[in-house]
This record gives C-alpha cells, sequence and structure tokens, in this order.
C-alpha cells in the first residue's frame, strides 16, 4: 500500500563563511543563546519567514546573528541537508550557503546568538550544534576545490605580493606544506593567474623575492590540483 500522508517540514538556512585570518583557516561561528544545544558553538542560521525567498533569508539570519551584511559577499548555495534527525524540534531542512572572502570584520552577536567569533577550522570541527560539522566539512572542501580552479586565492594577498604570499593562501585553505618549486612552476606557467610587478620584496634576512599582482584570468587553466 503506498504511504500518501503528505510531510510537513520547516525550511531553514545555515551559513558557512569562511576566511584566512591569523594565519590559519577560519569560520564564523555563534555560540547558542536557546535551546536546542544551548550553549554550544554552531554555524549562524535560522528559520525562513513566510514573505521571503531563501537568499533574502539567509542575509537577513547572518545580518540578525553576526552583523555582518551577507549583501556584499559571494554567497553560494552548497547544498541541501534534510535528514529525518538533524534537528531535534522536528522535520527540518536546511538550505546551506558558502562564502570564503578576505578582509571580514569582527562580527557582533545578536538575535539568538549569544557570541558569534571567527575560530580555526581545525579547533571547531567535530565541536559543532546540529549536522553543522558536516556543513562545514563540505564546506571546507568546496573552498580548496575553488583554489585549485579560480584565481580566489589571490583575493586574500596584498596588491602586491610574493609567490610565498600567495603559496601560504594554499597551504592554509588546503591545510598541507608545497613545495615551493613546485608551485612557483605551477603558477608562473598558468596564463593570466599573476603578473610580474618588475619589483622586488627586500627582506631584512634572506634573499629578495619578486613580487606580482593578480592577473587578468578569473579560472585557471590548467587548475593547480592538490595533487
Amino acid at each position: 500500500m503506498i504511504d500518501r500522508d503528505h510531510l510537513y517540514l520547516r525550511l531553514a538556512v545555515d551559513l558557512a563563511i569562511l576566511t584566512v585570518r591569523e594565519g590559519t583557516l577560519q569560520v564564523l561561528v555563534i555560540t547558542r543563546a536557546n535551546k536546542p544545544f544551548q550553549g554550544r558553538p554552531a554555524l549562524p542560521g535560522g528559520f525562513l519567514r513566510g514573505d521571503e525567498d531563501i537568499p533574502e533569508a539567509a542575509v537577513r539570519e547572518l545580518a540578525e546573528e553576526t552583523g555582518l551584511d551577507g549583501s556584499t559577499l559571494h554567497l553560494e548555495q552548497l547544498r541541501a541537508y534534510g535528514a529525518p534527525n538533524r534537528d531535534p524540534r522536528g522535520r527540518v531542512v536546511s538550505i546551506a550557503y558558502l562564502a570564503i572572502m578576505p578582509d571580514l570584520p569582527l562580527p557582533t552577536a545578536g538575535s539568538d546568538a549569544s557570541s558569534a567569533a571567527w575560530a580555526p577550522v581545525g579547533k571547531v570541527a567535530g565541536t559543532l550544534s546540529f549536522d553543522h560539522d558536516e556543513i562545514l566539512a563540505e564546506a571546507v572542501e568546496r573552498a580548496r576545490t575553488r583554489l585549485e580552479f579560480t584565481t580566489l586565492a589571490t583575493t586574500f594577498c596584498a596588491p602586491a605580493f610574493t609567490m610565498g604570499d600567495l603559496r601560504n593562501v594554499y597551504e592554509v585553505v588546503w591545510g598541507h606544506e608545497l613545495d615551493p618549486r613546485n608551485f612557483s612552476r605551477k603558477v608562473t606557467n598558468t596564463p593570466g593567474f599573476v603578473e610580474p610587478t618588475g619589483d622586488r620584496r627586500i627582506p631584512e634576512v634572506g634573499r629578495p623575492a619578486a613580487l606580482y599582482r593578480a592577473g587578468a584570468a578569473t579560472t585557471l587553466n590548467p587548475p593547480i590540483l592538490r595533487g
């Protein structure tokens, strides 16, 4: 016999906002002020209101809980999360969004968040409420892939940067060290990725390093693959 009972559910949004701060890959987290998971860390997010579209809800929740203006971020939809027991309040499907951006400001807690802060991904992974650990893991993997196929890493560098500066962004996001010579060869052989400025950075100790600026490309062909 076919079960024709209709499923009644609530729709929510969650946001994985990533940046590079203090030499680490960091994520925006809140401390929940209300049950369930009161006092536990979580990604910003909340329920969709009846008069708003899903992207509008994402921007509103981010502003309410952290004070960040989501309209200035490139929020891309990660995927939907709808496991039956993901939320103890009932059947909730969440649309998760990802942004990875440089120079993001310090958050200010509000709404149902008792605090909001940037935290190293490695420190909070495995501690988050609901299924947010799964969302964070998939967001980090998406960000790592972005560095393989786009010029996103240059946005985390100063207008003029060394090859070591650029390599450090990749190492922070990918989570492992790279061979300097092999990385430099790949970057300089990728059309439009970087352009030499003709200047050099003179350190107090060590050899001068050539300075580069971001090139005109937005995608990398060939990609800079982790493997």
